[in-house]
């Protein structure tokens, strides 16, 4: 069984080394910090208590799964694995350097690859002599519960660390998406309008934070509104993703940040973790009460939920995933009810660049310009799924 070496001792990395060591892999988790690896040490144990209080898992099985794992202050114990995982800070500089270092001892035909959610894979490799081996794949958080891994191979990635990279993810029962090595991926660029749209619609006064969140979640269907969702994520978090996508794309309008989230984060008001964020949770979360207009509720989520789909078309129209990934990502990502193209379908594409349309009207923003395959597919009367909308 290859050995897997995970780089980062935080909560992504911890969840990727459950996910490796469950799978039967011996592991070990590197981390400059000896107080990050005793809380990942004590965080995993806790874990494996709650699986056998819940009898998902044995009393042999959960100390199985700890016994695989080994943690060290020492890279070169890591660089002796066939397939590390660096899940450290989304800062280039620091991944590149620790890319540098495990690429100069690793065996030649192991491979290297970086969890990062938002940054360019290729410039991770190119710090190191062997970048045919890097590799981006990206678990969701939590790992251990998330379906979803994006695979993404940079300019520089040959053909079989792509095909064993996806074999072993699927071999740890993962659904595994293919990315082109574009800002955000699938997911994080597809998902940009779930935040970025709702606090449009709260700073220009439509609705408030409890009415967007009960739209979406009790007329839209998603498991969380987007104020709930971006405070469980934590606004330092949310809000460099969406800076970092925004940056990456030249900034593009349709990825501007927006300066009441960068306030909160500024205060720090960084969501649950913090006590408070778009919510109150210092009392018991605070109360706040929706209103429950249904007419106001599904014209918020028509507009964000057509900006989403607006988003997924041009992620297809410049081929950063196939059209069955893309939809497929959302549902086992984010959770979305269905797929962004699924949605486009039902609604009738003529219907969503009608509505792309009369946003653009409206307010003259780029932000709202619709994505020429929708358009193209409505003078066609195409579908994503059927010959006609």
């Amino acid at each position: 069984m290859e050995k897997i070496g995970i780089v980062g001792g935080g909560a992504m990395g911890s969840g990727i080394a459950q996910v490796a060591a469950t799978a039967g892999h011996p592991v070990v988790v590197y981390d400059i910090h000896e107080s990050a690896l005793e809380r990942s040490r004590v965080k995993l144990a806790s874990i494996m208590s709650r699986l056998v209080e819940k009898n998902k898992i044995s009393d042999r099985e959960a100390l199985s799964i700890q016994q695989k794992i080994q943690y060290t202050q020492h890279l070169e114990d890591v660089a002796k694995a066939d397939l590390v995982i660096e899940a450290v800070v989304e800062h280039l500089e620091v991944k590149q350097k620790i890319f540098k270092a495990l690429d100069a001892q690793m065996a030649p035909n192991s491979i290297l690859a970086s969890n990062t959610s938002s940054l360019s894979v290729a410039s991770i490799a190119a710090a190191c002599e062997h970048p045919e081996r890097v590799i981006g794949i990206h678990f969701f958080n939590p790992a251990p519960l998330m379906k979803l891994v994006e695979i993404i191979p940079a300019v520089q990635t040959d053909a079989a660390t792509v095909s064993s990279a996806i074999s072993m993810i699927k071999n740890w029962g993962k659904t595994t998406v293919v990315a082109k090595d574009t800002p955000g991926f699938i997911v994080n660029r597809v998902a940009r309008p779930f935040y970025g749209e709702a606090i449009r619609i709260l700073e220009e006064g439509i609705a408030d934070v409890a009415t967007i969140d009960w739209a979406m979640t009790t007329i839209g269907g998603f498991r969380m509104g987007p104020f709930s969702l971006m405070d469980y994520i934590g606004h330092d978090v949310n809000y460099t993703v969406t800076e970092t996508v925004f940056k990456a794309f030249y900034y593009d309008p349709r990825y501007r940040p927006s300066f009441t989230q960068k306030r909160l984060s500024e205060a720090g008001y960084l969501g649950r973790k913090a006590g408070r964020g778009f919510y109150d949770y210092t009392n018991d979360k605070e109360k706040l009460h929706p209103r429950k207009d249904n007419q106001l509720g599904q014209a918020i989520v028509q507009r964000i939920v057509v900006m989403l789909i607006n988003e997924a078309a041009d992620a297809l129209f410049w081929q950063v995933a196939s059209r069955d990934d893309i939809d497929l990502a959302m549902v086992k990502g984010v959770n979305y009810p269905q797929g962004l193209l699924q949605w486009a379908d039902e609604w009738g594409i003529d219907h969503c660049v009608m509505l792309l349309d009369k946003l653009y009207e409206d307010y003259r923003e780029d932000r709202y310009r619709c994505s020429p395959l929708l358009r193209r597919m409505a003078k066609n009367a195409q579908g994503f799924y059927s010959a006609k909308t």
